[in-house]
């Protein structure tokens, strides 16, 4: 983010720019470049969105260079070896903020090596349900966890271009993303919603992308409240916002009252609308001028320059890469000490995605690495222990799989989820009423004539959806599988688990996926459970190294799974209306009595920690709480600590225990440190729609240094004087 006299220095360059734009030069820097009937093509056709960066505004006359959008929650989308990282779930599960903003700097810089500017991989909404098909591209179910690792990934983007956070907001049913309204109150959304957007600005993003859904009865691509009332003036965001792509607005006028700046990445509603609305006045020019500024002083902000080809893929971004998914990795049971293994000579390496390169959804966040680079679990196994006899075997044999498992010193199953079982989805339904507000083909409205064409075009555009999704599902397999609405594992893949387990009793099951996986038909059986996620392109080689005990496990789990879905918030993936309350992940199950089967912030090691001796102290406007913690066991490790508050409760119903700080760091064996977290009292507090404000409550507060949600650990109590602390 630029320094204060930067900014002014930016803001002039931007003002100067406007004042020698015409009208229609300014209008044509609020849609994408790209028209809208063959772009819908050369996505539908030949798969435009991992080919090229979206362009808007370029305007060569003043020398304006515009916008270039690509994708990227994982990594840069487009063909050319960009580095594919672990998804963000993955990297959430890490707690590793340091990390994070160095995964951002090398996405920001792969991007860059495209000729792209904006880069929209910075999704954090919240995992309200765990079946949400996108729940990878989170990295998790806390406004605490996942506001600090999409500010971080926003620090490391910004620095070689604009950060751009979606989805704006609320957005966490994709198979009803173009159609439900989300019923929320000024309270959910101060709380739980919208906080980790905050941080993200806080930390210099300068785009924000709104969602498809609506909240509160009004589309969030042109909604006032969120739009213009919370994120431009509450928060004095300086930056921009952009609609996600091609449905992201509805009304052309209201979205630009409401404080959309940027239509993508078509020229469509907008071209088809602001003309008309600003010569009759019903859009002003002022708000016009500061759509376009916002533009301008985005794109200033870019340092200039290009960056080299070489950038993609090179070997300190794969070693980032294998870093990020070493650290993700979560044990999750390691009964009888069975991990690391040691002292086999002989393993069987079973199940369908044990030699598979599972990278994750084949939607709009799906990579293209170079050819040959992504390690999967076997590859990995086979580079690290090459005197280790390895029995590969797909499962799809029962009875071969267990007589592998059984004639071999130990067995692995990896199994888990896939494109086809999470991800992203387009409903053709739910977009002919949106494509019917796009102008008709040119070439269309001359053979038929518009008066004759125009009332039958909204029927006319169902039939493009439905062509537009299956030629999109051609072209990549996009957008075919969708949200989860049952959570366990598919049938054979729990039939193998318990076949091998029963053929071996040293058995280690790996999960991969990015939404929560429910295990309880089987999790008792085996000793050893590990969760990778969806890895990245050096996975295998990571999930070698805790096997072998190069390196002990440091995940926690950045969601809670349950022990029975009953236990989650209601969840219909096809919903017209869902309310979003302040119970979901561990504060409903705390709420409830419900144990988790593995509590939110849950991870194993194969070292032991001690945390000691809390102490807290107030600051302006925070609390400090500082703790010794200890590495008491006898390998190098990482812990995290993490810092849960519980409140009075008794103005109002609060959860027990929300987090409010946490700190990732690496000891030797025998090594202390004494860590100071510092925790803004907004955090403590809970907002009062009525005064529009953050509220402390006035009397005994406890700070709680644990392991986890639910773990006892060992608590700080404070007395705290009421009082607003926030707006």
């Amino acid at each position: 983010m630029p320094n204060r006299h930067d900014w002014s220095r930016l803001e002039y360059q931007a003002r100067t720019q406007l004042q020698r734009l015409s009208l229609d030069e300014k209008l044509c820097l609020l849609d994408g470049d790209t028209p809208f009937w063959g772009g819908l093509a050369d996505i539908a056709l030949h798969d435009a969105s991992h080919r090229r960066p979206w362009p808007a505004g370029v305007l060569r006359r003043l020398g304006i260079a515009g916008l270039h959008f690509v994708d990227g929650p994982r990594g840069v989308v487009l063909e050319g070896g960009a580095t594919t990282f672990p998804a963000p779930i993955g990297r959430g599960a890490s707690w590793d903020v340091d990390l994070e903003e160095r995964i951002g700097d090398a996405m920001g810089k792969e991007a860059r090596s495209f000729g792209a500017n904006l880069f929209g991989g910075i999704c954090v909404n919240l995992l309200r349900h765990p079946g949400w098909g996108r729940a990878q591209e989170t990295y998790g179910e806390d406004p605490v966890h996942v506001g600090a690792m999409g500010a971080a990934s926003s620090r490391g983007v910004q620095r070689h271009a604009i950060a751009c956070v979606k989805h704006f907001a609320l957005n966490s049913i994709d198979s009803a993303r173009f159609r439900v309204d989300v019923d929320a109150s000024e309270r959910a959304l101060q709380e739980l919603y919208l906080p980790q957007f905050r941080d993200c600005i806080e930390a210099g993003a300068l785009a924000v992308m709104s969602a498809y859904n609506s909240v509160n009865g009004a589309w969030c691509g042109q909604h006032p409240h969120l739009l213009q009332e919370i994120l431009k003036q509450r928060w004095g965001f300086r930056g921009f916002v952009l609609s996600d792509f091609i449905f992201g607005i509805r009304d052309g006028e209201a979205a630009m009252a409401a404080g959309q700046d940027l239509e993508m990445p078509f020229r469509m509603i907008f071209q088809a609308t602001l003309p008309a609305a600003v010569a009759a006045g019903r859009v002003p020019m002022a708000r016009i001028d500061d759509a376009v500024l916002r533009l301008l002083l985005a794109q200033a902000t870019v340092p200039a320059g290009t960056y080299p080809e070489s950038l993609r893929g090179c070997r300190g971004h794969r070693a980032l890469a294998r870093e990020a998914a070493t650290k993700s990795i979560v044990l999750l049971r390691n009964e009888g000490n069975l991990l690391p293994l040691s002292g086999i000579g002989s393993l069987a390496v079973i199940g369908p995605l044990a030699d598979t390169a599972n990278l994750g959804d084949r939607g709009s966040s799906d990579t293209r690495p170079a050819p040959g680079s992504v390690v999967t679990p076997l590859a990995g196994l086979q580079d690290a222990a090459p005197d280790l006899q390895l029995f590969p075997c797909d499962g799809n044999d029962l009875a071969k799989a267990s007589d592998l498992a059984a004639r071999s010193d130990a067995a692995l199953v990896v199994v888990g989820l896939d494109w086809r079982h999470e991800g992203e989805h387009i409903h053709p339904g739910d977009l002919a009423p949106i494509l019917g507000q796009a102008p008709p083909p040119d070439g269309l409205v001359r053979l038929v004539g518009r008066r004759r064409l125009l009332p039958l075009w909204s029927h006319l555009a169902g039939a493009v959806a439905q062509v537009t999704r299956l030629g999109s599902a051609r072209a990549g397999g996009a957008f075919a599988s969708g949200d989860r609405t049952r959570l366990q594992l598919p049938a054979d893949q729990e039939a193998l688990i318990l076949a091998v387990a029963a053929a071996n009793p040293r058995t280690v099951v790996v999960l991969m996926g990015g939404g929560a996986i429910l295990c309880e038909a089987w999790r008792q059986r085996v000793p050893g459970l590990l969760l990778l996620w969806y890895p990245g392109q050096r996975g295998g080689e990571a999930l070698a190294d805790v096997l072998l005990g190069r390196v002990s496990p440091s995940g926690r789990m950045p969601y809670a799974v349950p022990t029975d879905a009953s236990h989650l918030p209601p969840f219909d993936p096809r919903a017209r209306r869902i309310t979003y309350d302040l119970w979901h992940g561990y504060r409903r199950l705390g709420r409830h009595r419900h144990p988790a089967a593995f509590p939110f912030g849950f991870g194993l090691s194969y070292s032991s920690f001690s945390h000691s001796d809390p102490e807290a102290q107030q600051l302006p406007g925070a609390l400090e709480l500082t703790v010794t913690v200890a590495n008491t066991g006898t390998m190098d490790a990482a812990e995290v600590v993490q810092i849960y508050a519980e409140p009075p409760g008794q103005a109002v119903e609060r959860p027990r225990r929300s987090l409010v700080g946490f700190r990732r760091l690496s000891l030797q064996p025998g090594q202390s440190e004494r860590v100071a977290i510092e925790i803004p009292l907004r955090r403590l507090a809970w907002f009062d729609a009525s005064r529009d404000a953050f509220l402390l409550e006035g009397g005994p507060h406890r700070l709680i240094v644990a392991r986890h949600a639910e773990d006892r650990g060992i608590g700080v109590d404070l007395t705290l004087e009421a009082g607003v602390v926030g707006h």
